[in-house]
């Protein structure tokens, strides 16, 4: 037998995703007792398998998240509907910028796609690319970054810049090179050992801007160089952040057991290095490049992929990193992980972050994720008309706020939103120590933001689709986006294993901790559909979903204060219904809801929102009279418009009960639980 009686209000989705197992693995480098203790997860899955079970219909929002390890382009990339961004005869409305893309190569090491395919230590470059001529480098290198074709799988710099922006900004590369620098290609990598690993007679301290530029103006006069917006420098060889991991730790046990293989040319020397997350890594990878920007140029190496160019060209245009040490100690939770280009979106692509050693690089970092609507604002490149502002402060007086959210990665209209942002006066949660808690947000954010992330375009490559909910400051000081995880636990997500079969989980501050971080709408969702900080005196609401006839997805929010509803008078009405039995012998009952409230004028927002405060929340929960009846509500939460009326579905199902029965709704306002209302419908069983 089944309970008789589901709370649904009462069951918030949890972290369950039916694309992956549950958490069963241990955890890394902390402790069960130090995670956050809500487990919906378990509650989520055993109500939907209830229902399953019972043969009512699932959640209308399911969180499907996609480990980034299994992505593939075939399966993952989706287009934006009636966009081609990739177009370089579009140039961007606002501003299309001038890059040049400076090819720099070294006595001991040539471009790597124009050696024999998985000819390198490294296993580089693929069969994809391989054997070209030194003297066509930089055309190839042009083309695969500027130019659709079917190595970049028809996706260039410029396009991720035109979507990302609605068509504002563009990129226009032009490729310079390749020179051959004095030193060798170590000498200008080895940032982060500290003045160790360096072999005899070389100088690890060469800079690779300064020799770079040289080279370029001994060429084309100083001039040319004088004509360009920015430039990337790309270096022959390796990323080292691609690097360090998969042939540092991934691949040897201890650094003692590096092979000569990837160890310095000094036999003096020890088979590794030092590197920037973690101790050891093999010299072969630590000796290599990382990407920075900085005074108007970026580095790259031939394995970075377009998500690091689009990264990097963020820091040139002002805005900094977001992301956090994954292995320091003390561990730090990421800050906005996968959904942010200036956090490690910039890694999304298929294979996910381990495939990012690849040369050429259409594996991870192929293709990162759009840019946060924080970072949009602060860039100039999302409408004002498009963003709903609104003030805490002006939220008690105002009363509920409700609007509808396209996906960030489709252009919502003249009257469409792209987000919602929520200015506060001060951060008034209570201080925590990041040194001892890794959930630990840090404090001293001045928004909040609400926006909704689609599997599509740029973002294809994101875990999941959904609302994303995150603290923002105005000041770039990380974090200065904070997402709200909904699902707090751990993942339980392998980060890779070892050669003896030895699964190594993934560590508290891996971004991929934050894959099923997304608001979903609707119950057994495998997340949450609502989100309460009591500090700050808010409460978010995730009210209902819809992907329209072109595959556009777009969510109903609401955001109310806990310290007041507003003028507006509250009220709610439920009216009997009779149920439908379909041919599964499960009965549907449609409540009809009717908001009997009315709207009152108010203000004390940043702009006016007067259309966004024209209806309430209610909290609906159902229960059915007898026992051998199941019962789901597909969605705890409904809104209506002052005056208007939508339907509730409540579904049933006999299991051994009596052939008839009584299902009761009862439907609460948000705004003012006094009001409240509830009506009964009679189902038949087979």
């Amino acid at each position: 037998m089944v309970t008789a009686l589901l709370s649904v209000g009462g069951l918030i989705a949890g972290t369950y995703s039916a694309s992956a197992a549950p958490p069963d693995e241990p955890l890394h480098h902390w402790q069960h007792d130090h995670w956050p203790q809500q487990q919906p997860w378990q509650q989520s899955r055993d109500a939907a398998r209830v229902a399953a079970q019972a043969g009512l219909p699932g959640p209308i929002d399911p969180q499907n998240w996609v480990n980034p390890d299994h992505m593939t382009w075939e399966r993952d990339y989706r287009k934006i509907p009636g966009t081609n961004w990739a177009d370089p005869a579009k140039h961007g409305s606002v501003r299309t910028f001038k890059g040049a893309l400076v090819l720099l190569d070294y006595p001991n090491q040539p471009f790597v796609v124009t050696q024999p395919a998985h000819s390198t230590v490294f296993g580089n470059p693929s069969a994809e690319a391989s054997g070209v001529p030194r003297e066509q480098v930089a055309q190839f290198y042009q083309d695969f970054l500027n130019k659709p074709n079917a190595l970049n799988r028809g996706h260039t710099v410029h396009e991720y810049w035109m979507e990302t922006s609605g068509g504002r900004y563009g990129v226009d590369l032009k490729a310079f090179g390749p020179y051959t620098m004095p030193g060798k290609d170590h000498e200008y990598a080895m940032e982060f050992q500290g003045g160790t690993g360096c072999p005899a007679g070389d100088t690890c301290n060469r800079n690779i801007r300064t020799d770079g530029r040289a080279a370029w103006v001994a060429d084309v006069g100083a001039e040319v160089p004088a004509g360009y917006d920015f430039t990337y420098y790309l270096s022959a060889g390796q990323d080292e952040s691609g690097t360090w991991q998969e042939f540092g730790m991934m691949k040897f046990r201890t650094k003692e057991d590096v092979t000569d293989d990837f160890g310095p040319p000094d036999p003096a020397l020890p088979n590794w290095s030092r590197t920037r997350y973690v101790d050891w890594t093999s010299w072969a990878a630590g000796s290599s490049i990382w990407p920075n920007a900085g005074g108007g140029s970026s580095t790259q190496a031939e394995s970075s992929g377009q998500g690091v160019y689009a990264h990097e060209l963020s820091h040139i245009l002002g805005i900094g990193d977001n992301y956090n040490n994954p292995y320091g100690s003390p561990p730090r939770r990421d800050y906005s992980g996968p959904w942010d280009m200036l956090s490690r979106g910039s890694f999304n692509g298929p294979g996910g972050p381990h495939s990012r050693w690849t040369i050429p690089a259409t594996g991870g970092a192929s293709l990162g994720a759009q840019q946060t609507l924080r970072n949009k604002i602060k860039l100039g490149i999302v409408d004002e008309r498009n963003v709903l502002r609104l003030s805490r402060e002006a939220l008690a007086g105002s009363g509920t706020v409700i609007a509808k959210i396209t996906a960030r990665s489709v252009q919502p209209g003249a009257t469409g939103l792209t987000g919602v942002n929520l200015a506060m006066n001060a951060d008034r949660a209570p201080s925590c120590n990041v040194s001892t808690d890794p959930f630990c947000d840090g404090g001293g954010y001045n928004n909040y933001t609400l926006e909704v992330v689609d599997r599509m375009g740029a973002d294809s490559f994101t875990p999941d689709s959904g609302v994303m909910l995150a603290k923002t400051k105005n000041a770039d000081a990380a974090p200065f986006t904070w997402v709200v995880d909904a699902n707090p636990q751990d993942i339980g997500m392998t980060d890779y294993v070892l050669p003896d079969g030895t699964k190594v989980p993934i560590t508290v501050g891996d971004y991929r901790q934050l894959s099923d971080a997304l608001f979903h709408a609707g119950t057994n969702s495998g997340s949450e559909f609502e989100y309460v900080d009591q500090a700050n005196r808010v409460h978010f609401y995730v009210l209902d979903v819809q992907r329209d006839a072109a595959g556009v997805l777009s969510y109903t929010v609401a955001v109310r204060s806990l310290d007041g509803a507003g003028p507006q008078q509250r009220g709610v009405r439920v009216t009997p219904t009779a149920a439908r039995v379909g041919s599964d012998g499960v009965a549907t009952c449609r409540f009809p809801l009717t908001n009997t409230g009315r709207a009152a004028t108010v203000g004390g927002h940043p702009e006016d929102v007067t259309q966004y405060l024209d209806g309430d929340v209610y909290r609906v929960s159902a229960k059915v009279a007898d026992t051998g009846w199941t019962v789901s509500l597909p969605n705890a939460l409904a809104t209506a418009r002052f005056g208007g009326r939508v339907d509730v579905p409540v579904h049933a199902k006999r299991d051994g009960g009596p052939l008839m029965s009584k299902v009761t709704l009862t439907a609460t306002s948000e705004s003012n639980p006094a009001k409240t209302a509830t009506a009964t419908c009679t189902v038949a069983g087979r």
